[in-house]
């Protein structure tokens, strides 16, 4: 399991496989509660999913350790 976390909009997405392929996720379903959506593949297994409002709702740590996309890439060191 990998999270990807956006502070600037406090949304993160939790990959539950190592990585999803162009064109892998071919159904998204809303969560009832309009707090996530759910992607899932052609077999209809979870491949990942897409939380609002993260900062509410996923525990501090995860969220420390959780890759950030917020941030402007490094340059190249050399």
């Amino acid at each position: 399991m990998r999270v990807e976390y956006d502070a600037s909009t406090h949304m993160a997405y939790i990959y539950l496989v190592d990585g999803i392929a162009p064109g892998e996720a071919v159904r998204q379903v809303l969560a009832e509660d309009d707090t996530a959506v759910l992607d899932y593949d052609a077999h209809g297994r979870l491949l990942g999913i897409e939380l609002f409002d993260a900062t509410r709702r996923l525990h501090p740590e995860l969220l420390a350790g959780a890759e950030r996309t917020d941030r402007e890439p490094r340059p190249p060191s050399t």
